[in-house]
């Protein structure tokens, strides 16, 4: 779904659909990297389903946020000329450093890489405080991947006794591929 209409409205949309239409109860939601947009819009319909969430060294935006105002310099240039060249999306960066994801899955990981729409980047995102209302929270934080609002997301979590936190300090932020067992580990014993 690569196209000028797809914002983060629709990317919320689908989260919220699919947990509405399959009727999913006391589920565990994960989001990942700029998924915290998505994931915390999508609790403002859906946080009555939701026992627990996971933010996996994801974004935890204030209201009127927008992604673009957050995301990694890269990103945002590539964000820039995506605009200026009047395109629907932006590519992911076409070479992961070791921060990102271990030698052993980067060509798996770069053959994967498809175009994010610029859309989702630039809608401002409207959240009222719904993801600080569930009841079971746990943010994980992977700092070998530099980025200050992630740093900056770790440290407002902490100082809420609400939130479990932990960093796993050698593994990149692709911690689905880095390390599968650990991440899944956490994710169960968080939900």
């Amino acid at each position: 779904m690569l196209s000028k209409d797809v914002n983060l409205d629709t990317h919320i949309a689908d989260v919220v659909n699919l947990v509405k239409w399959e009727s999913l109860e006391n589920v565990c939601l994960v989001a990942w990297s700029l998924a915290g947009y998505v994931g915390s819009g999508a609790l403002e319909s859906i946080g009555d389903h939701v026992s627990s969430a996971v933010w996996l060294d994801a974004f935890i935006p204030a209201d009127g946020q927008r992604a673009a105002d957050t995301a990694a310099e890269p990103v945002r240039k590539g964000i820039q000329a995506a605009i200026e060249k009047g395109e629907a999306g932006v590519r992911g960066s076409a070479k992961y450093p070791p921060a990102v994801v271990a030698e052993r899955d980067r060509a798996f990981a770069e053959s994967k890489v498809t175009q994010q729409p610029v859309g989702t980047y630039l809608q401002p995102i409207k959240v009222t405080g719904a993801l600080q209302k569930v009841a079971k929270k746990t943010y994980i934080r992977l700092p070998k991947f530099s980025l200050p609002p992630l740093d900056k997301a770790l440290a407002d979590c902490k100082s809420e006794k609400s939130w479990a936190t932990f960093e796993l300090p050698d593994v990149g932020h692709m911690a689905m591929l880095d390390a599968p067992d650990r991440l899944s580990e956490l994710i169960l014993q968080a939900a």
